[in-house]
C-alpha cells in the first residue's frame, strides 16, 4: 500500500512539473512569443538538452515549419550562478545559429533591475551568432556596474547556446 502510495504522489509530482513548463502557461507562452513573433504554435519541453520548439505555418503546404527552439539557461548551466544565485533567462535560438533574442524570468539580483532587467541588456543578444565571443565590454555592453550579474548572465546565454547548437542544430545539418 505504501509503494502505491509513493508511486502515486511521484506520478502527480511530475505531471505538476511538467505541466508547469508547459507553453499554455501564460507568462511563458508570452516570454516565447516575444522570442519568435512569427510562429503559430509551440512545443511542449521535451528532448535532451530540455527545449520548445518555434514553429510557423507554412502557408502553401499549411504545415508546421521549424523556426528555432527555446531553452532555460539554468536547465543547461545550473551552476552559472551571479551576485545573489542564478538568473532564469528563457533564449530563443534560429536555425542558423543566432540568438532571436533572451527573456529574463527570474532572479534574486539586489541591483538587477538596473542592470539584467533593463530592455537594453535583452535586446543587444538578439540577432546575435553564437561564434560571437559574448565579452563584456567587447560585443556586449556593461549598461551598469552590476559586472557580476551581467558577466554571469551572459556567460550562460553563450555556453546554453553554443551546447544547443551542438546537439540540436548541428545534428540537422544547419549552423
Amino acid at each position: 500500500m505504501r509503494i502505491r502510495i509513493v508511486l502515486g504522489s511521484l506520478l502527480l509530482g511530475a505531471t505538476v512539473v511538467a505541466g508547469a513548463q508547459a507553453p499554455s502557461d501564460p507568462k511563458l507562452a508570452a516570454a516565447l512569443e516575444r522570442l519568435f513573433p512569427a510562429a503559430s504554435t509551440f512545443s511542449p519541453k521535451s528532448g535532451e538538452p530540455p527545449h520548445f520548439k518555434a514553429y510557423a505555418t507554412n502557408t502553401q503546404s499549411n504545415s508546421p515549419e521549424l523556426l528555432g527552439v527555446a531553452f532555460w539557461t539554468t536547465e543547461l548551466e545550473p551552476l552559472e550562478r551571479a551576485y545573489d544565485g542564478p538568473i532564469k533567462i528563457l533564449v530563443g535560438l534560429a536555425l542558423n545559429g543566432t540568438l532571436t533574442g533572451i527573456v529574463v524570468t527570474n532572479h534574486r539580483e539586489p541591483y538587477g533591475y538596473f542592470s539584467i532587467d533593463t530592455p537594453e541588456f535583452a535586446a543587444q543578444f538578439a540577432g546575435k551568432a553564437i561564434s560571437d565571443p559574448f565579452k563584456i565590454g567587447g560585443d556586449i555592453d556593461a549598461v551598469s556596474r552590476a559586472t557580476i550579474s551581467i558577466t554571469s548572465a551572459s556567460r550562460a546565454v553563450r555556453n546554453s547556446a553554443r551546447r544547443v547548437s551542438r546537439a540540436l542544430l548541428s545534428a540537422q545539418g544547419t549552423r
